[in-house]
């Protein structure tokens, strides 16, 4: 299969195709980018051709696109590539509100085509493990759930400039890593009923760089997810408490305690193996014609597009959202 990429504008952008370069299944043919010389450099490393013209780009014998430019230029983009049936791999957000979502999620529904967002810790070994346990009742009735993902990108000063372009991001800390716990507690605990939102600027860039929202999910779990770029040395911090046991882990490291334990942590043995990560998920359902990949579809997109707008909007009016 022929792959074409567009931009190399998210950070995520080069990992992306090395896992595609690594693969042997597929063949990046051609290059898009927003900026031209960032892009023929790309391509001239990769060794595909590099097309300035997006209509042109999408003509070219590609089959599939991976999307990594600006959040802000996805449904522009998105759009037309869906017009053109191309396959589409995103990175997250699908869009940065949720009005541009819904459109971007029908298009893609009529279109049959195949569509993957990347939402890694969904194919993790640890998070579905934590799934199964809430799914087959060893935690008892779910009560809360809490999940944390920071780093100190502004504290210490290393996240480049562009990031704090809220006109191509759509936001800050809660647009970036916030969508990892909005994405890992709606997989767990479905779409909220409420939820509040709260966000500060310590350090004074442009956008948030500290946030939390607090929701409600069905049948009273009340979760929050927690994110922010002014931490240093916090792992990946998932929590979910039970009526009949809670589940502790902490950056790959998993600790249960129930009833059964007498209420002491144990660590789980024999952890099933995690699934392949959402680019290879989606390569190989481009290739088997199998469909979208279980839990990476429009549907996933959408809920999150609307906890993180959410957020933003209860941050700024003051007010809890209701779903």
């Amino acid at each position: 299969m022929n792959i074409g990429l567009i931009s190399k504008w998210h950070v995520h952008a080069k990992g992306y195709a090395q896992e595609l370069l690594d693969s042997g299944k597929v063949n990046i043919t051609a290059v898009w980018d927003e900026d031209a010389e960032r892009g023929k450099a790309w391509a001239e490393e990769i060794g595909a051709e590099f097309i300035m013209d997006y209509d042109a780009f999408l003509n070219s014998d590609i089959a599939a696109v991976m999307c990594c430019s600006p959040t802000t230029m996805h449904p522009e983009l998105l759009h037309k590539a869906i017009a053109a049936k191309k396959h589409i791999f995103t990175e997250k957000l699908l869009a940065a509100t949720t009005e541009e979502c819904e459109k971007l999620c029908k298009a893609i529904d009529d279109s049959g085509i195949i569509f993957t967002i990347s939402l890694p810790l969904r194919a993790s070994a640890e998070v579905l493990y934590i799934k199964k346990l809430i799914d087959d009742g060893t935690l008892g009735k779910i009560t809360g759930a809490r999940f944390r993902r920071s780093h100190s990108g502004v504290s210490d000063n290393w996240l480049p400039d562009y990031w704090f372009d809220t006109d191509k991001t759509g936001g800050g800390a809660m647009m970036d890593l916030g969508a990892h716990p909005v994405y890992i507690l709606s997989f767990l605990l479905g779409e909220p009923k409420r939820l509040s939102g709260m966000t500060s600027n310590i350090f004074g860039t442009s956008s948030d760089e500290n946030a939390v929202a607090v929701a409600e999910f069905a049948g009273g779990v009340i979760a929050t997810g927690e994110t922010a770029f002014v931490t240093y040395g916090v792992p990946d911090l998932l929590e979910v408490y039970g009526t009949e046991g809670s589940v502790f882990m902490r950056g790959d490291d998993i600790q249960i305690a129930t009833k059964a334990t007498d209420g002491k942590l144990v660590a789980p043995e024999n952890i099933p193996a995690g699934k392949s990560t959402p680019i290879m998920q989606f390569v190989e359902a481009c290739l088997s014609g199998s469909g979208t990949p279980e839990y990476l579809g429009t549907a996933d997109a959408l809920v999150m597009t609307k906890m993180i707008e959410a957020v933003y909007k209860s941050d700024s009016n003051g007010c809890t959202m209701i779903f």
